[in-house]
């Protein structure tokens, strides 16, 4: 497929390109372009473009704000549909926004509203349609807490659904939508926060905590939450700066793997092979008999600590967790990367990374 983006048609707001470049639409820069791409700024607008797509039989990528998307260098044979829909509603303590809404910027919003839930979830870079995709989380929060309602395009149905929050089946970095990625298209979500006088939900992550000064379980100024979470996500890189190529990534690129009780215990004994007996990881409790431990502690006690690499795709200077794109790369030396490290993980450790990222086209 040709690089270049040549415009075909517009009817009213929806804009269609042929042979579209795919990569400025992601936070990697990476990625071939898309046979056809399609931007929508309406509901009817998305469900129209999916209806078009699923009656030709065409295959269908789904954009929001590309900062959880790994394009082959090939590209996408097919039409990629870019949601950019706006709504942010309010209304008491019920959020709902529109799937394309800029996830941070709703977060601040919020807050300046003085409301509660969400505030922790500052900084991270993406749509509103995709949190509940990926059960967004971070420093404590994840959106499933304060999720009550997601209104989707059910494909299979051929009708648009409103699913509660206990039809969504939330987990770890997991839900409904991604369990069946080519079923649901995220239009709107809704959300229940909670009015504290301005202050935060308790603080539940200890980093968050030290980095405030409280203890685990207080609350702080809404505000104050807020500014701390962005100052840490920017010591990560995590905050999408287009001058800092520790930013050229998809965030974490790895999940935090959960092991049972035997596989915990397995991987113990390999820690204290490695690095000796005093040696203890993160462990974190994940319901009965599972244990979260830390993918970055893993990914730097392998040996791929901050900065590795010699290529144009790196671990990121700032956190080992973020694969990044230097400039110049291409999908195929990320993912190069990318299994290097889950290589030297699963010989180190006997555990098996899972990339958090959607890949298109490729995978690991």
């Amino acid at each position: 497929m040709a690089s270049r983006s040549v415009p075909t048609r517009s009817l009213g707001a929806v804009q269609e390109l042929h042979d579209a470049p795919l990569a400025p639409l992601t936070t990697f820069r990476l990625g071939g372009p898309a046979t056809r791409l399609v931007t929508a700024t309406t509901d009817a607008e998305v469900v129209a473009a999916v209806r078009d797509a699923d009656a030709a039989g065409t295959p269908l990528l789904i954009i929001g704000g590309g900062s959880n998307l790994v394009i082959g260098d090939k590209g996408f044979d097919g039409t990629a549909l870019r949601i950019a829909t706006q709504g942010f509603s309010l209304d008491g303590t019920r959020l709902e926004l529109a799937a394309g809404e800029v996830w941070s910027d709703a977060v601040a919003r919020t807050v300046e509203a003085g409301l509660a839930g969400i505030e922790c979830l500052a900084g991270i870079p993406g749509s509103a349609g995709a949190t509940p995709i990926q059960n967004v989380g971070a420093y404590g929060q994840e959106v499933s807490a304060t999720i009550t309602e997601v209104v989707a395009y059910d494909r299979r149905a051929g009708e648009t659904v409103t699913l509660p929050n206990a039809a969504c089946d939330f987990s770890y970095r997991h839900s409904r939508f991604k369990a069946h990625p080519d079923r649901f298209v995220v239009l709107r979500v809704r959300f229940q926060l909670e009015d504290a006088q301005g202050m935060s939900a308790p603080i539940r992550y200890a980093e968050t905590a030290r980095a405030l000064g409280v203890e685990a379980g207080d609350r702080v100024p809404a505000a104050v939450a807020r500014e701390t979470v962005l100052k840490l996500r920017a010591g990560k890189g995590m905050v999408l700066d287009p001058e800092d190529h520790d930013t050229w990534s998809a965030g974490s690129f790895f999940t935090n793997p959960i092991l049972d009780e035997a596989a915990y215990e397995t991987f113990l004994t390999r820690v204290r092979d490695r690095l000796g007996p005093d040696v203890t990881p993160p462990a974190f409790p994940a319901g009965e008999g599972r244990v979260k431990t830390s993918a970055a502690w893993l990914i730097d006690k392998a040996g791929f600590t901050k900065g590795y690499g010699s290529g144009p795709a790196r671990i990121s200077t700032k956190h080992t967790l973020a694969l990044t794109n230097r400039g110049g790369a291409t999908t195929e030396d990320l993912l190069a990367l990318a299994r290097e490290v889950v290589a030297g993980v699963r010989d180190a450790f006997g555990i098996t990374l899972v990339n958090e990222p959607v890949t298109v086209g490729v995978s690991l």
